[in-house]
């Protein structure tokens, strides 16, 4: 593939305030330490024919005891990212940062994004300091989204607990804390009572589609709620390609996802460039695709959920 086609939903960015703090949260997952600027992510970009990105802030923005803090965290990490966007409206979209556990810092912030910044949307971690996104807490937030019928980029982060030695976090524990957030939104109901809302799912959804028909047991152990229910409300997520296209996970992913619902991500510096041209290389060969079903993973997919970014 040579045309820059591709519309990347998944891809982040480190403001210079934040660049020791990433690098540090890298270096305690035992994982490769992430470099970026406007300059390499568009040279990435360009090398990996991605027209357009999707620039969000993936790290908790606060500690759990400085509500305040993470407030002011967001807003600055929002603000530098829709100067970028503003500079490159034509390469760049905006999923803003939201301070939670903190609910009203979140949704002081959404409306903040979503009006005055022009974001694409909003990104929220996998758990808020422990707290799953199912929980009833956010309620509020939820319902706040779903009136405005927003995009939200659900990202993995760490769940609570040790991690297991010489295993990083990123490689392991984010697939699976992808996953643990997702059903626990579908057994409570969240995707069924707020529809209009559309979340995505990083890394092909985790463990998600593989093990969706299992998950889906879930729904006998709730009253009032059916396996159908919890295997409706888990394919109402949309997923992303980002370091799970390969030749097994990708078609799992393909079975399990409604018509229109994947994307194309490269996570984008956390995943090292050399390793997420290979999924790249795997998208392209995969022996069967649907007539149009590649072109609308690249971009039409995209297109269609976001179309100011498709606009711009």
């Amino acid at each position: 593939m040579t045309d820059p086609v591709r519309i990347d939903v998944h891809q982040h960015l480190i403001p210079p305030e934040q660049r020791r703090a990433i690098s540090g949260r890298a270096s305690a997952f035992g994982w490769p330490a992430p470099v970026w600027d406007v300059q390499s992510a568009i040279a990435m970009m360009d090398r990996r024919s991605i027209a357009a990105g999707v620039l969000s802030f993936a790290a908790p923005v606060g500690a759990p005891d400085d509500p305040e803090g993470a407030r002011a965290t967001a807003r600055t990490v929002n603000e530098y990212t829709a100067e970028l966007v503003k500079d490159r409206p034509d390469r760049f979209g905006h999923f803003a940062v939201l301070p939670l556990p903190d609910v009203d810092g979140a949704l002081a912030e959404a409306a903040h994004a979503l009006d005055e910044l022009d974001a694409d949307g909003v990104m929220v971690l996998s758990n808020a300091h422990g707290r799953y996104l199912g929980d009833p807490l956010f309620e509020p937030l939820w319902a706040a989204l779903d009136a405005r019928a927003a995009v939200v980029l659900i990202h993995p982060t760490a769940p609570p607990g040790a991690a297991l030695p010489d295993l990083p976090g990123p490689l392991v524990d984010f697939p699976y804390d992808t996953t643990r957030t997702a059903l626990h939104l579908a057994v409570n109901g969240v995707p069924r009572r707020y529809p209009r809302i559309r979340m995505i799912l990083p890394h092909a959804g985790g463990f998600l589609p593989y093990a969706a028909d299992r998950f889906a047991a879930a729904g006998r152990l709730r009253p009032g709620t059916t396996p159908e229910d919890v295997l409706a409300d888990l394919r109402r997520f949309y997923f992303d390609t980002a370091f799970a296209a390969g030749p097994a996970s990708l078609p799992s992913l393909l079975a399990f996802a409604e018509p229109g619902h994947v994307l194309y991500g490269s996570d984008f510096p956390m995943v090292p460039e050399e390793w997420g041209t290979g999924y790249d290389a795997a998208l392209d060969s995969h022996p069967h695709w649907a007539p149009g079903q590649l072109h609308a993973v690249n971009r039409g997919n995209a297109e269609a959920l976001l179309p100011r970014l498709a606009r711009r």
